[in-house]
């Protein structure tokens, strides 16, 4: 794959990552009535978009007469990468950022039907009108120009990933600070001590409010005040 085809395809999974971005705090935010900042990542940016999106182009473009499968393989190729995206964040960072275990019809909590029927419409959206509509524009940049793009947004995102991964690697609360009253009062106290760290920590707490690593904080602080009430 020569340079001119590696830059379009990184710019085009930037262009997904942030579209993928401003869907979820578009929902996010209607959802919880206030604005909410969502992705992993710092930059209004969610990888997982960009990735599901490229893959598409690059494995389904083929299948655009036969509506059927690029349906099915939009279901299955989203899924499977929701669904290891999901199992490699969370052995890695020790925290989910989504979990289905209360949707119907899901695996393991990492993916369910009522998101898969969806990767599907927007799979053959994407292979139709996205996609089409996007290189039109691409097409129109001169072939250097192109190239600086996909190196300056390469090295600006390569920057926000050290930076959040080092964020939530560090992610550390000292867990003898706390008496147990109540969850409430426990819930507060881990988010106060996440908070204090920095305004980065505080821009992935404020993204996932609701984030499987401040279930296990608790668990462990609980867990750490129950045994030394035993002696």
């Amino acid at each position: 794959m020569n340079i001119d085809k590696l830059s379009m395809l990184f710019i085009f999974f930037i262009t997904y990552s942030v579209i993928g971005w401003i869907i979820e705090v578009t929902c996010k935010s209607i959802e919880n009535k206030h604005l909410v900042n969502r992705g992993f990542l710092i930059g209004p940016w969610c990888p997982i978009y960009g990735c599901g999106c490229t893959l598409i182009v690059l494995l389904l473009s083929k299948y655009s007469n036969d509506f059927p499968v690029l349906f099915v393989m939009s279901m299955i190729i989203c899924s499977v990468l929701e669904y290891f995206t999901s199992f490699i964040l969370e052995k890695l960072f020790k925290a989910r950022w989504w979990d289905y275990s209360r949707w119907k019809f899901n695996i393991n909590g990492r993916i369910c039907l009522e998101t898969m029927i969806p990767f599907g419409i927007l799979g053959s959206l994407l292979v139709y009108y996205i996609q089409p509509f996007m290189l039109s524009i691409y097409n129109k940049i001169p072939t250097n120009t192109s190239h600086l793009i996909a190196l300056i947004l390469l090295i600006v995102f390569v920057a926000d990933y050290i930076v959040s991964s080092n964020v939530m690697m560090k992610l550390k609360i000292n867990k003898m600070d706390v008496n147990k009253d109540d969850t409430e009062e426990i819930t507060s106290y881990v988010r106060n001590a996440i908070s204090e760290r920095s305004i980065l920590y505080r821009r992935l707490i404020n993204a996932y409010p609701n984030m499987k690593v401040l279930r296990n904080k608790i668990k462990s602080i609980n867990n750490d005040i129950d045994n030394i009430n035993q002696y």
